[in-house]
C-alpha cells in the first residue's frame, strides 16, 4: 500500500500517464508519478483534489513485465547475477549457496536475540573496517509458524540469464535501477534529523528532499556482481534509509554467501534489522552512485 500522500499522486496521475505509454507496465508507470511528485513545489494535495480511495486501485492491480521473476514468486528474496565474466566462480558461488541452504535446513533458527559479527563481511569503505552487525527483534517474533518458510525452494529466485540483451540489461547494475526493475517505487516522510544536525545538501530523493523520500517496496534484493567472483558475497540492497539520518535508499552492504539463507528468512519474517548499531556502515560508493543516478534527468 502507497503512502497516503503518494498514494493521492497516483490516484490522479497514473491512469493518464498509463494511457500515453500502455506496453510500459505497472513500475514504470509509477515511477513516472514519482518523477511528477518530485518535480513539483507542493508535494501534499489538497482534499478536493484527491478523490476515491486505492484499496482496488489500477496502480494495485495492474501486471508489470518482472513480476514473473519477483512479484508472483514463492521465493522470499531475490538473488541477482550482474557480472557474467567468471562462470567457475559463479559455479563456485552457487554450490556454497547450496551447501549453505542445506546447513540452514538442518539447523532451527535459535529463539534468543543474537548479533552475528561472524555472517556479514566489513565494509571495506569504512575507516574503521569494523565488521557490520544485524540485530534481531526483542519479541520473538521470528518464531514460525509454518515449516515451509524453511524449505530451500522458497528462499531465493536466482535471475542468471542466458540471453545477451537479458545480460546487458543486468550488467553492474545500480542497486536503485535494480530496485526500480523488481520494486515497487513509494515516498514515506524522510527521518527526523538529530537536534544541531543540518539537513542534507543538496537535497536529494533517496536521503531527504523536502522532507520526503523514495522508498522501494518488493522482495529482498541480492546482487552478486564482479567483486562477488573474488570475495564470494552479494550486496544486500535496503529498500529505504535507516532510522539514521543521512543514510538513503537503495544502500548497500556485503554479506558472505554461506550466511544469506539464515539472514533473508530472519529479513522476511522481521526477526531481524540492518542497523549497524547506529553507526553508518553502508558501502559509501554505492550510495553516491545510487544518489547520482536519482536526480539524473530521464533516468528511470
Amino acid at each position: 500500500m502507497s503512502s497516503s500522500t503518494f498514494g493521492e499522486w497516483l490516484l490522479i496521475h497514473y491512469a493518464s500517464i498509463k494511457s500515453r505509454s500502455p506496453n510500459e507496465g505497472r513500475r514504470r508507470w509509477k515511477l513516472q508519478v514519482a518523477q511528477k511528485f518530485w518535480a513539483s513545489s507542493e508535494k501534499t494535495l489538497s482534499f478536493t483534489t484527491a478523490v476515491g480511495t486505492d484499496g482496488d486501485a489500477e496502480f494495485h492491480m495492474d501486471s508489470d513485465p518482472f513480476d514473473e521473476a519477483s512479484t508472483n514468486r514463492e521465493e522470499l528474496g531475490i538473488l541477482l547475477r550482474t557480472d557474467f565474466s567468471d562462470e567457475a566462480a559463479w559455479l563456485a558461488f552457487c554450490s556454497r549457496l547450496e551447501e549453505g541452504e542445506k546447513e540452514f535446513a538442518d539447523s532451527p533458527l535459535e529463539e534468543d536475540d543474537t548479533t552475528m559479527d561472524d555472517q556479514l563481511e566489513p565494509n571495506k569503505a569504512s575507516p574503521s573496517g569494523t565488521t557490520a552487525t544485524t540485530t534481531t527483534a526483542e519479541d520473538g517474533s521470528h518464531e514460525s509458524d509454518d515449516d515451509s518458510e524453511n524449505s530451500l525452494s522458497t528462499i531465493f529466485h536466482i535471475i542468471n540469464p542466458s540471453l545477451s540483451q537479458e545480460r546487458a540489461l543486468l550488467t553492474n547494475i545500480s542497486n536503485l535501477a535494480a530496485l526500480r526493475l523488481f520494486n515497487d517505487v513509494d515516498v514515506r516522510q524522510a527521518p527526523t534529523p538529530p537536534p544541531d544536525t543540518k539537513r542534507i545538501r543538496p537535497q536529494n530523493r533517496l536521503v531527504d528532499s523536502g522532507g520526503w523520500q523514495e522508498v522501494y517496496v518488493g522482495k529482498n534484493l541480492w546482487i552478486y556482481d564482479a567483486k562477488s567472483n573474488s570475495d564470494q558475497c552479494v550486496r544486500v540492497v535496503s529498500q529505504s534509509s535507516s532510522e539514521m539520518y543521512g543514510t538513503a535508499t537503495a544502500d548497500s552492504w556485503r554479506a558472505r554467501v554461506s550466511h544469506i539463507c539464515e539472514l533473508q528468512v530472519n529479513l522476511s519474517s522481521g526477526a531481524m534489522k540492518i542497523d549497524f548499531g547506529g553507526l553508518d556502515r553502508w558501502d559509501y560508493a554505492e550510495r553516491q552512485r545510487n544518489m547520482r543516478e536519482a536526480e539524473t534527468p530521464g533516468v528511470l
